[in-house]
This record gives structure tokens, sequence and C-alpha cells, in this order.
């Protein structure tokens, strides 16, 4: 009986410990990945503060009601956010971008800050939807904006500050950034009979033509009417919008030219007398002149009012970047990974809290894919990177023998650690190889009464292991562990890593 009583409750001990998996649609990283990623905002970084813009940090969390209600495809205020109701009963949600809270710290701080308002930002943010492959509930943002001016030379600077940050990570000749104005398509649905105030017919037409490079011009129309069965056979409720209708704001997305100065024209002819139209075309007009006087050439700014994006806070010019071309991945799929950046301009935004015109505009590179797309292409490496050297504990009364070489090591710029695990000397080299070291140093009592140490070339061991066949191959890779003077063990630990950083 007695065993049976301790058997039911190791049974329900064990029935009650937590499992341990990660919440659906978030992700865990480790250092490889963190590390490419780290080279690259470095980067982007360096263009964002070359342009004069400031880093700014923003808390994760805000009043539901700052955030505001401009997810797209969302009715309820709290639908596509992670929110929770605070001990003073109001409600707190995690920031879905970086621009809502961009434009409460703004107000907030509005008396003291410098207009214009330059600022750039990285962090990560969280929407509440369904996952799915390559779609997370957490994801990072690059952002950069300008808040205070109305000027469209803010959004031109945005477009040449993507341009510069493609260029300086390899991508030259491999993107373009497609340009379009809020402003052009409004004056295209006043053409139509459709004025401000139909919030809810607007907000289906531009999330109808957001949709275009997905789901093709014949998807688009459908949502544009009626509306759309998918494959699952789940119903979409279209914008209702006549023949007539449909065709004219289809005639808008289809307006294309090679020349940026030629798409406005093809557009005027169908914003009509609209007068926001009219000033939508005059800001394209505009950017174009500033972009050809900086040198910005039509292949790599572009005017495309396919782009209208998605989120409703938009008010001006908007902005998509794309990857052109595929590549091959490591599967043999042929990978195409279309927008890694995004933008526009919000002059409504910081409005909200201040009851005062205060315009902005800025753009945001999604960090993920365009890291993705980086490693695909080979200008970034997605490997693990190289471990730090592992100074070996061959003798604890040693420490302060060990703790002097990777002081020595550090100080030379030498990613460096002692081991402080309490295993024998093969679990040590184990532990080294799992770190991915380049090398091992080894100070037992025949070394040091020699004032000398020994060091294992890790990587040049394992690529002889490779290749060994027979003793005398064996014999051959012995230049995989050197034993050296004590004084010499900076110099001789860089020569190894000189060796492996080709």
């Amino acid at each position: 009986m007695a065993f049976l009583r301790k058997h039911s409750t190791m049974a329900s001990e064990k029935s009650n410990r937590p499992e341990a998996h990660i919440p659906r649609g978030f992700r865990d990283r480790m250092g490889a990945e963190l590390a490419a990623e780290r080279r690259m905002l470095d980067a982007i970084r360096s263009v964002y503060e070359a342009y004069g813009f400031d880093a700014l940090e923003t808390s994760a969390l805000e009043y539901a009601d700052a955030l505001g209600k401009f997810l797209p495809d969302q009715d309820r205020p709290n639908e596509g956010v992670f929110a929770l109701r605070d001990d003073d009963e109001q409600w707190l949600a995690m920031r879905y971008d970086l621009t809502a809270p961009l434009a409460r710290f703004v107000a907030e701080n509005f008396d003291v800050l410098p207009k214009p308002f330059r600022r750039y930002q990285v962090g990560q943010v969280f929407r509440n939807e369904k996952p799915g492959p390559g779609r997370y509930r957490e994801f990072t943002q690059f952002d950069a904006d300008t808040v205070g001016t109305a000027s469209v030379f803010a959004d031109a600077e945005g477009y040449m500050m993507l341009c510069d940050a493609f260029d300086k990570l390899g991508l030259a000749g491999q993107y373009v950034v497609k340009v379009n104005n809020r402003k052009v398509l409004n004056g295209v649905l006043e053409s139509i009979g459709l004025a401000k105030g139909g919030d809810a017919q607007r907000g289906a037409v531009l999330r109808a033509i957001d949709k275009l490079d997905r789901l093709g011009p014949q998807g688009v129309m459908q949502l544009l009417g009626a509306g759309r069965k998918d494959e699952s056979g789940d119903f979409t409720k279209g914008a209702g919008l006549s023949e007539g209708a449909i065709a004219r704001v289809m005639a808008f997305t289809a307006v294309s030219a090679t020349e940026r100065g030629q798409v406005v024209k093809n557009l005027e002819t169908l914003v009509g007398d609209s007068e926001e139209g009219q000033k939508g075309i005059a800001e394209l007009r505009e950017i174009d002149a500033i972009l050809r006087s900086a040198g910005y050439e039509d292949q790599r700014v572009r005017f495309d009012p396919s782009i209208v994006r998605g989120l409703a806070y938009y008010t001006g010019p908007v902005v998509e970047a794309e990857l052109i071309g595929e590549v091959t991945n490591e599967d043999g799929q042929v990978v195409r990974f279309g927008s890694v950046a995004s933008g526009g301009r919000y002059d409504d935004l910081v409005t909200r809290f201040k009851g005062v015109e205060v315009p902005a505009t800025g753009v945001s590179i999604g960090v993920s894919r365009l890291l993705a797309a980086l490693i695909a292409k080979g200008l970034i490496s997605g490997s693990d990177a190289q471990g730090p050297v592992v100074v070996l504990v061959m003798d604890r009364e040693a420490m302060g023998s060990y703790l002097a070489m990777v002081r020595e090591l550090r100080a030379a710029g030498v990613r460096a650690e002692i081991y402080t695990g309490t295993s024998g000397m093969k679990a040590q080299l184990k532990y080294a190889d799992k770190r991915r070291s380049p090398a091992a140093i080894i100070e037992g009592g025949d070394e040091r009464a020699k004032g000398a140490v020994t060091i294992k070339d890790l990587a040049l061991g394992a690529e002889h292991a490779k290749n060994i066949k027979d003793r005398e191959q064996w014999s051959k890779g012995a230049d995989a562990q050197v034993t050296v003077a004590r004084a010499e063990l900076v110099s001789a630990v860089k020569q190894i890593l000189s060796r492996h950083s080709s």
C-alpha cells in the first residue's frame, strides 16, 4: 500500500508540472541570429544617425485609448491587441506598432521637444492575431519619424534614407521604394461619390486595394463589390461599389510608367476637380523634384498607385519598399521576400491628443523579413557565430592563473571565458566544441612548471577530423595543438583567430 501511495503521489506531482512550451505565434531566438540582426541594425542605425535622427525608447505598454483604433480589419477597440485592465480600472495594451506610442510621447512632451522632432526607434511590437507560417504575434520594427512639419521634404528624405540603408546592406539594385499619396486616392473616391464621412466603406476600399499584390486584380474587384469567398469557404463582405466605381478604382491602381513624372500626369486625369486629389498630385510632383535633385532615380524610387497601406491613420504620401528578384533557400525552394519596409504621413495622429494640427511622417523597416532576405542572399551570416576562447580548469588550486589568462585575452579584445562547470578535461573540450570556440587553453601542472600553455585550435582540429583516414594523416594534423611560452599566449591565440577570420 505504501508503494502504491508513493507511486500515486509521484504521478500526481508529475501531472501538476507545467508544460515547457512557448505560446503560439511567439518564438525564442539565440546567439547566431541575434548577432546577425545586431550587425544589420547597426548598419541601419548608422544611416539614421547620419541623417540627424536621435534614438528614443517608449514603453511596450500604453493606455488602450492612447493607441487608438487603427489596426486594419478590426472593429472593436481591443481587437488585435493584447490588453489587460489595470488596478485603476483603466485598460492597458501592448503596443502594436512604434508610431502610436510616438504620437503619445510627442503630445506628452510637446512643449520641450524641438520642432521638427526627429527620432528613430527599434523595438518589439505585438499583434493579437491568428499566427501562421512566418506570421508571428511579436516582431521587431525599426522606425524613423519626423514630427512637426507638413513639408513633403520630410517624406522624400525618408525614402532617400531607406535607399541609403538598403545600399549599405549590400542590396543596391535589388530593391524598389514605391510611393503613392492617400490624397490622390481620396480624390478618386470623391469622383465616384465616396466622400469623406463614409469611413466604413472607404476603409473597405483601402483594405481591398492593399490586398492587390496577394489576391490580384480579380480578387480586389470582388472585395470592392459584393465580397469574396476564399479557399477555405470564408466570405469577406465587400465595399459594395457599383461596377463603374470599381472600374475607376481599378484604373487608378493600374496606372504605371517607368518615369515618376508620367505617373503623375496619368493620375491627374483620374482625380478630376477634387481639391484634395489635386493637392496630392502637387505633393507627388514636389517629391519627384526633390528626389531627382538628390540623384535618386526612377529605378530606385517609383510612384505606384497600388500602394495604399492598410493602417487607417495615414493621411498623405505612403511608401512601401520591396526586394525584387527571387532566391533559393536551403531547401531548394524559390522565395520572394516582397515588402520589407513601409510608412507614410499621419498628420492627425498627434492631433488626437493636442487638438491642434501636428503633421508627421515616417518609415518603418520590418526587421525579421529583411534579416531573412539578407541571410538568404548571402549578404550577412546567419550561421552560428564564433564562440569565445575557453580556458580549461585543470587544477582548481590554480584559478588565479586562469583568471590572469582571461584578463589578458579580454584586454587584447579577445572573447574569453573560464570553464565554470565541475567536469573533467574531456567534458570541458566537448563544452568548448558546443560553444563553437575557436581555441581551448590548457595549463596543467606540467605546463605551469615549464612556464608554458597548450593551445588547441578546435576549428582546425575539426577540419582535420573530417579528412583523417589513417594514423599518418592523423599525425599531420598535430598542428591543431601547439605549446607556447606563457608570455606568448595572447599573440598565439590571435594568430589562430586570424587563421579562421577569413
